[in-house]
């Protein structure tokens, strides 16, 4: 059964940092190859994210980086314009200067990995379109929501990916597990990337649908992903 396509496929080479869209995506049982494999961390040992949780903290101001991969190391983008290479000596204190935390610096990923909650995120362009009916004056894309794999599902009601959840969906040589809801945080309603703020966005998606938007999923088969692919059982 026909899903919809591929429209658009993104990578996060910086937990919480603007990403970089892709033409074409790896995937393999940790998910998108590189996809937040780095990511800032405290004196504390926790990790810059949207949310506070067990192992990760709040850190606000991430959203203004950008960060892209330039061959395998992370080029991160300042606030300012400036761009350092996250193996740079000096990365660690711009990062510091420009979130006004002091001692924090740019990891990789050791055992356990920067997801929040599993490999992949999937969003549908049907959930974008209920979105937008219900903020309306808020442009919309999938740059609030931080998806790996936006798919254009056409004319399909809002909310098409949450029919998947317990599924296998097979996307190129792809084979996903539809896993679970994603639960949203208040990034939504951050600037992020030319997109202005959007105050009380994530109380629309809290309101509506409890909090969730879009699908988590792990990789039960790897291989390529590439914009355009059907997307099927």
């Amino acid at each position: 059964m026909g899903r919809g396509a591929v429209a658009a496929l993104w990578r996060y080479p910086v937990k919480s940092m603007r990403g970089e869209r892709l033409r074409e995506a790896k995937l393999d049982e940790r998910g998108v190859e590189g996809d937040r494999l780095y990511a800032v961390r405290d004196p504390d040992g926790k990790f810059g994210s949207g949310k506070h949780t067990r192992r990760f903290r709040r850190m606000d101001g991430l959203n203004r980086f950008g960060a892209e991969y330039v061959a395998e190391v992370p080029v991160l983008t300042l606030p300012d314009g400036v761009t350092v290479r996250g193996d740079d000596d000096a990365v660690h204190g711009l990062l510091a200067e420009h979130l006004a935390r002091p001692s924090v610096t740019l990891v990789k990923e050791a055992s356990i990995p920067h997801h929040d909650e599993a490999a992949v995120h999937l969003v549908t362009t049907s959930t974008l379109a209920w979105l937008r009916e219900r903020a309306p004056g808020v442009t919309v894309d999938e740059r609030r929501l931080r998806p790996n794999i936006l798919v254009d599902t056409g004319s399909a009601p809002g909310l098409a990916e949450e029919a998947w959840i317990g599924q296998v969906v097979r996307i190129g040589d792809v084979e996903l597990e539809i896993l679970r809801p994603a639960v949203r945080c208040v990034m939504v309603d951050l600037p992020y990337a030319g997109l202005a703020a959007a105050p009380g966005l994530f109380k629309i998606i809290a309101t509506h649908n409890d909090r969730r938007l879009g699908v988590h999923a792990r990789v039960v088969r790897g291989g390529t992903v590439r914009v355009g692919d059907r997307v099927g059982r």
